[in-house]
């Protein structure tokens, strides 16, 4: 909320003016309170524009339009005055959450939620119908969820069921990816284009993504008009509800009437306005709104303490909704700032370090022998990383979800149940645990407690790569690069990848120095700028090895049949090295590179190798794993794992970093998967199912 200024009006009608909640290209929209202390919210012409004969009659008719219909699903109009002078309007004050709102905060609705608002807006439908009126901007800004259900607010283009979408100025007034065919392609309308931005409202609703959607609105009009609409997220006894909604053809969709009867809710379920998490969030800001009313009709202080005339102003401008006047259409005024509580993120905490353990005598335990501290027996056997984030270790579930356990001893702090392991989850400074359910809404974790922060349903992550302090990147289910911010939950920015990495690219990636460095499955590499995705270098020689980059001081790490360090800025190459026997031999394989202090180590088939990071010149070789696996480094060695060659057992090996001289082995019997990691002076390994975690000498 601002406060008024020069050339704000005071009183409008019956209305005392208490703030600017919202303005637009055309217009303000007040917070006005009568004397009997009912709030609204009241829409007002700019004086510029007051005598602008199209807009003042868009205006009128708006107001007409929303008077005209009586149905309790829309937000009542509670007095107008468009004769002469300024034309305002006052509607009925919602301080509840618009869907999209709600979505992104809470996630897709259930299905009982869903067929509740299904049958409800089919019914509100229906009434402005029955009035003549086409409402022409139907999507979830403009449907409001309240603790008495939902409510349809904006009348900016309604017309009477003649006339075309086009206006004078041949401008087309619809919502990209919500308006109907015909209305995209500037022909008549009929109620039935309603039912089509129903359908692609159900759709957004039930999924957390779009119907229809694209690069740009050119690209999202166009799939509205030719193409399919994305319902594989949604059940399939839904799907053969909402489809029919968004047939091309007007005259195969069905009528409000029939949708309310195929969607009719189970016994109980207008409940759930008043019952979860968003039940919750609805009441909050309802309650705000009843706290300004009194605090300002009745000179009563606010109930809640420090809650302030201006505060409460605020709440309501940022989670209440009201109307506001825009440029080409009358837009809702609902606030874009985040909830700051979900964005109050702790500092990160203290890491337990291990005492380091002497280097065992023994060159051979079984088990872990004597370096072993705990074990636990309930990770998923697939989980895609072990990842230690300072006190805990987070990894995917075998009874579904991702968990944190804390690092010494092994005990479970939280689980994220509705998460996908699958999808991956990022550490973000240590501050945040990331990940992804799936619908591909991202969601937030404090690592140390399992709090839950900030979501954006509007992700739609198949992949996460990686996080800085900006943001998390990750690959959208139709394959494109996605940014979205730390700061507000917001896509900063999306790219279609260039066609040779088109459904290629997999995590995880590696970020820093304004990079985004993404491996695909071929071996190639492509660089992209963090800051706006586009292409900064890419590297397009294949191999069969699995690239893993690493990052230091401005140069990147890569391996696969030879292992190189690029410049990180523009991909130029400093150095490369090869095994034996040169690029195409068998053993020219290298596995993930680990860069610590001034080297870089790398396995190679039968060999783990020490380079000197600024020119690639070999410092020492030991016997090493079998295979292509990561090399990690952890108190004075550095630790990896060897599937043994097929002979039965997995070993873990710590070879001492000074020389790679007289390393420590110890065995298990071969698991069908196996992964590695390390933090805080212990090597945590991933066997099957089971998670173990050592100490390091």
């Amino acid at each position: 909320m601002k406060p008024l200024g020069t050339g704000d009006p005071l009183r409008l009608g019956p209305y005392r003016v208490l703030g600017v909640l919202g303005e637009g290209g055309m217009g303000k929209v007040y917070v006005g309170q009568d004397g009997a202390g009912t709030l609204a919210a009241v829409k007002v012409l700019k004086p510029e524009l007051a005598h602008d004969t199209n807009l003042a009659q868009r205006f009128v008719r708006e107001a007409q339009a929303a008077q005209a219909v009586r149905s309790k699903g829309v937000a009542n109009v509670l007095g107008a005055w468009t004769e002469g002078g300024r034309p305002w309007m006052a509607t009925e004050f919602l301080a509840g959450l618009t869907l999209d709102q709600a979505v992104e905060a809470h996630g897709p609705l259930p299905e009982p939620a869903l067929r509740a608002l299904a049958a409800s807006l089919a019914h509100t439908l229906a009434d402005i119908h029955a009035a003549g009126f086409i409402h022409r901007d139907l999507k979830p800004p403009n449907i409001v969820l309240t603790s008495t259900g939902p409510r349809i607010i904006d009348f900016g283009i309604a017309r009477p069921e003649h006339g075309l979408t086009l206006t004078t100025t041949g401008e087309v007034p619809v919502t990209p990816g919500y308006g109907a065919p015909e209305q995209v392609l500037g022909r008549r309308v009929t109620p039935a284009a309603d039912i089509f931005s129903l359908g692609a409202v159900l759709v957004y609703a039930a999924t957390g993504q779009r119907a229809f959607d694209g690069g740009h609105v050119a690209a999202v009009q166009y799939e509205v008009v030719h193409g399919e609409p994305q319902l594989h997220a949604i059940p399939p006894q839904l799907t053969q509800l909402i489809a029919p909604c968004l047939a091309k053809d007007p005259a195969h969709r069905p009528t409000p009437a029939q949708i309310a009867d195929a969607m009719r809710p189970p016994k109980g379920a207008e409940k759930v306005w008043r019952r979860g998490s968003v039940a919750d969030a609805i009441t909050e800001r309802e309650t705000g709104a009843k706290h300004l009313a009194t605090t300002v009709v009745g000179g009563v202080a606010p109930q809640k303490p420090g809650m302030s005339r201006r505060r409460l102003l605020t709440t309501l401008a940022v989670g209440g909704t009201v109307a506001a006047v825009g440029g080409g259409t009358a837009a809702w005024w609902y606030g874009s700032r985040p909830d700051s509580a979900l964005f109050d993120i702790p500092e990160a905490a203290r890491t337990p370090v291990q005492a380091l353990k002497s280097k065992p005598s023994d060159d051979y335990a079984e088990n872990g022998g004597s370096m072993k501290l705990w074990s636990v027996t309930t990770a998923d056997a697939t989980s895609p990383e072990l990842l230690p984030v300072r006190d805990v270790l987070v990894f995917g579930l075998g009874s579904g979800g991702i968990g944190a356990y804390g690092v010494k001893n092994g005990t479970k702090r939280w689980s994220a149940d509705g998460l996908q392991a699958r999808c991956g989850y990022v550490s973000q400074g240590d501050r945040l645990v990331i990940g992804a359910d799936a619908d591909g809404t991202l969601h937030t974790f404090v690592p140390a407690t399992g709090e839950a922060k900030w979501t954006c349903a509007k992700a739609e992550a198949e992949t996460l790569l990686a996080a800085d302090a900006d943001a998390v990147y990750l690959i959208t289910k139709d394959g494109r690069l996605r940014s979205v911010s730390s700061a507000d939950a917001e896509v900063r920015w999306t790219v279609t990848v260039p066609a040779k990495f088109r459904k290629k690219l997999h995590g995880p990636a590696a970020v820093g120095g304004g990079r985004l460095v993404v491996p695909a499955t071929d071996g190639t590499v492509l660089a992209v700028r963090t800051d706006d995705g586009r292409t900064a270098w890419r590297q397009d020689e294949e191999s069969e090895s699995v690239v893993r980059p690493a990052i230091a001081d401005g140069m990147v790490y890569l391996n696969g049949k030879t292992l190189e360090a690029y410049r990180l800025s523009d991909g130029n190459r400093e150095w490369s090295t090869l095994q034996l026997g040169g690029a195409d031999s068998v053993y020219s394989k290298w596995g993930p590179p680990e860069v610590h202090g001034d080297h870089v180590y790398a396995n190679a088939v039968d060999v783990t190798r020490c380079h000197d990071r600024s020119n690639g010149q070999q410092q020492w070789f030991a016997v090493g794993p079998s295979t292509t696996s990561r090399v990690l480094s952890q108190g004075s060695a550095v630790w990896s794992v060897d599937d043994g060659g097929g002979i039965g057992e997995l070993q873990l090996k710590g070879i001492p970093r000074k020389d790679g001289k007289n390393p420590w082995t110890t065995r298990y019997p071969r698991p069908h998967y196996s992964r590695i990691a390390v933090g805080g002076n212990r090597v945590f390994l991933l066997l099957d199912s089971t998670v173990q975690a050592l100490s390091v000498f």
